[in-house]
């Protein structure tokens, strides 16, 4: 589970920006500014996350095996500040995602009431189906 810490900490100092100019919406705008914003994250050489979280990371998120650098692009808005917010998001929803700790299932067993009802359901379709054969 990422804190509100680390958050603050890995936004603040272990990301990397690039702006490129972005397609769609903006007119004339789209051909002269840099809107599109790429938000790289290296793993690896991350000091927010622990080597537990980066152990998870690597295990969740096969891909990260051959490259350790998490690419995300935001080009939905017209302005470069709010890519650069979509981005960031999307950043911190897939890790918290993947950091999300795995519930464990407890084991149960079928009611009394619900193994009587699927006999009497049995019975009752046996007998439909018992109606059906012809009489020799």
């Amino acid at each position: 589970m990422l804190t509100e810490e680390q958050e603050q900490t890995l936004i603040k100092k272990e990301l990397g920006y690039h702006t490129s100019r972005s397609g769609g919406k903006g007119g004339q705008n789209v051909n002269k500014v840099e809107t599109k914003v790429e938000i790289s994250f290296d793993v690896n050489t991350s000091r927010v996350l622990s080597a537990e979280q980066k152990q998870i990371l690597f295990k969740k998120q096969i891909s990260l095996a051959d490259n350790p650098v998490i690419k995300l692009i935001g080009n939905k808005y017209r302005t470069q500040l709010e890519n650069k917010a979509e981005a960031r998001e999307k950043l911190l929803t897939l890790l918290r995602k993947l950091l999300k700790p795995v519930k464990k299932r407890t084991a149960t067993k079928p009611s009394k009431a619900s193994k009587r009802r699927k006999l009497d359901d049995k019975k009752r379709l046996g007998e439909k189906k018992s109606l059906r054969q012809k009489i020799n």
